[in-house]
């Protein structure tokens, strides 16, 4: 089997997407993970989603954006998907990569930037999620979170439990009062910042997720790791946790029964749709992330 390792190198190498794009009938592979290339695409997906009883967040692909041009272009895509949900109905909020919206440029664009998109999600009663890339960024954009959370109380933050300071970061978050969405971690990392083994990760992530619980704060928790689900929920019962009080999450064609059965358990269920033209680095981190759907693309492409 190809290791993440391979798969997250090559999710740098933008001479294989040309090349895997020339394939006949291999477009129609990343549609599995993909929602499609335009808003009306997802919205259509998350209806789907809605009608089995799961909810949504969109994220328009597109990370490390190098002008400012590309970058407010990026924010009025977001603007019209906030108001978009509010005009549709749809169950869903938003998660937003801070490079793709000017980090990288200058952190102040990348605030008010990230404050626009805010301050429309409060008017339309929605929620922002600021996911967290490469650990290069962290620190940034743990600033710019805490920069608009403590002036708009709609916007939450992801934490990955490979990263060592994890922990101190959870605890802080927390503090803050803040909603955290707690996964494993996609990018490929150094070991002085990151635990290397899988086991290291999953033991950070169940101690990450027992404090986040305890503390009251509505959380989420974004796995497809079956231990991982069944450790959540044993714990929360445990503590006197409902299962309204916190919520997993998934991604997008990824272990669909599981959603479904959670759902009918009665946990709350979010699916994480992604869009758009940029999709070749999310796809092959999808991969990297669980080697084995390398099998589902290869199975598919001989099938042609």
């Amino acid at each position: 089997m190809i290791s993440r390792t391979i798969l997250l190198y090559l999710s740098r190498q933008f001479w294989l997407k040309d090349l895997l794009s020339a394939i006949p009938g291999f477009s129609r592979i990343p549609r599995r993970f993909i929602a499609g290339e335009n808003i009306h695409d997802a919205i259509g997906a998350i209806k789907e989603l809605n009608r089995l009883g799961l909810m949504a967040t969109f994220d328009h692909l597109g990370e490390s954006t190098t002008s400012r041009e590309e970058a407010l272009a990026d924010v009025e895509e977001y603007l019209q998907v906030l108001k978009l949900i509010n005009e549709s109905g749809v169950e869903s909020n938003i998660s937003i990569k801070l490079t793709q919206l000017g980090l990288d440029i200058d952190e102040e664009f990348c605030y008010q930037n990230v404050r626009r998109l805010v301050d429309q999600a409060g008017r339309f009663g929605n929620f922002v999620r600021i996911d967290m890339e490469d650990s290069s960024r962290t620190e940034a954009t743990l600033r710019v979170f805490g920069r608009v959370f403590a002036e708009a109380r709609q916007v939450g933050i992801v934490l990955q439990s490979y990263l060592h300071r994890s922990a101190q970061d959870v605890e802080e978050v927390i503090r803050q009062g803040a909603r955290i969405r707690l996964c494993k971690g996609a990018y490929h990392e150094p070991e002085e910042v990151a635990f290397q083994e899988k086991e290291e990760v999953d033991q950070n992530y169940l101690r990450l997720m027992k404090i986040m619980l305890r503390s009251g704060i509505y959380h989420a928790f974004a796995t497809h790791d079956e231990r991982m689900i069944n450790a959540t929920r044993v714990y929360a019962e445990k503590i006197g946790a409902s299962r309204d009080s916190f919520e997993f999450q998934m991604l997008y064609g990824i272990r669909r029964d599981l959603q479904q059965q959670l759902v009918r358990e009665g946990y709350r269920v979010r699916v994480y749709v992604p869009y758009g033209r940029f999709w070749y680095p999310y796809f092959m981190r999808r991969l990297a992330e669980r080697p084995a759907n390398v099998w589902f693309v290869l199975s598919n492409l001989l099938r042609q």
